[in-house]
């Protein structure tokens, strides 16, 4: 099992990064291997920055033979996938969308259905639109055709939609759990689905 923690925060070791760091160790708990991915370093090598559909369909031009090409292939090799982002606006934060906006080639080839996916957030209070937050990653994972868990554990609580946090996130510890309980939660569900990904890559 591949489990990876993309960071969408503008900072590497901040809030977000330490929910990430939690969901990543409630996986490798279950033997998956684990790997937190900084989205704000890698998206700054594409070229334009911003998708602007240059080709459709895409073929990848504006990040061939970056890193962010090569996030793009490590993804491709996931078993599930922990997206993290701070509250912006009431949304994501930019690093995050302009990494999902660059994955147009991946949709095209179908690269992550049946890729396990979750969300953690933080927010600067306590009702600070995290949920929101989580629903607008849910969407982003949803395009892609990939398999969302949320709530469901029957021993333990992840929350209904991820993990929410209010910052600072290690002063939260009941986030804390729940970004651990989703990251044990994504690898069970990975386990059990892997003969989908299976079959899709045979």
């Amino acid at each position: 099992m591949i489990i990876l923690g993309l960071n969408g925060s503008p900072r590497a070791d901040g809030n977000t990064a330490f929910m990430l760091n939690k969901a990543l160790a409630g996986a490798s708990e279950l033997g998956a291997e684990t790997k937190l991915i900084q989205l704000a370093e890698c998206v700054l090598t594409a070229d334009p920055l911003f998708c602007d559909a240059c080709t459709n369909p895409c073929v990848g031009a504006c990040y061939r033979d970056t890193p962010l090409g090569d996030v793009l292939e490590l993804i491709k090799a996931a078993d599930g996938i922990i997206l993290g982002s701070p509250v912006y606006f009431g949304t994501i934060a930019s690093p995050m969308k302009l990494f999902w906006d660059k994955t147009r080639a991946l949709r095209k080839e179908k690269a992550l259905v049946d890729v396990v996916g979750a969300a953690v957030t933080v927010g600067a209070s306590r009702f600070g639109g995290q949920e929101l937050t989580v629903r607008a990653l849910h969407d982003i994972m949803l395009v892609h055709g990939m398999t969302i868990v949320g709530d469901g554990a029957y021993e333990n609580d992840p929350g209904h939609h991820g993990a929410c946090a209010q910052k600072p996130a290690q002063d939260d510890p009941l986030a804390a759990n729940r970004s651990r309980i989703i990251g044990r939660r994504v690898t069970e569900v990975a386990q059990a689905t892997r003969s989908l990904r299976n079959r899709k890559k045979g």
